[in-house]
């Protein structure tokens, strides 16, 4: 999937249109998907394939789904979303203000 942002888009429509030959094109207002670009060679089945995992990658990342969620919209086994999310350099574990003191409890029960 490619992606671009409004002012791209009114600067050189056709890029964004050849990309859609490829796969669908997200089109990002303020950082924020707006539209998709779909090429209309392609059936909708096609487009719902390639669409599905990086809209499932986008909506875990932004902590909308959870892992188990995003990866059962994706259509994909846990195991080959895991593996897109790494080709995404999507990070799966993340750090928040209880990291440190979960960080803390586990080396204690380690420990024992």
């Amino acid at each position: 999937m490619h992606a671009t942002n409004v002012r791209n888009l009114k600067k050189n429509p056709s890029l964004a249109l050849r990309q859609a030959e490829e796969s669908p094109v997200l089109v990002l207002k303020g950082n924020e998907p707006n539209a998709l670009i779909v090429h209309l060679g392609k059936t909708l089945a096609d487009t719902e394939q390639s669409v599905r995992p990086s809209l499932a990658a986008s909506l875990f990342k932004d902590g909308t789904l959870s892992l188990g969620a995003a990866s059962r919209l994706s259509d994909m086994t846990l195991q080959g979303f895991l593996l897109f999310l790494a080709d995404l350099g999507i990070d799966v574990l993340r750090s928040d203000e209880t990291t440190g003191h979960e960080v803390k409890n586990l080396d204690r029960w380690l420990a024992s």
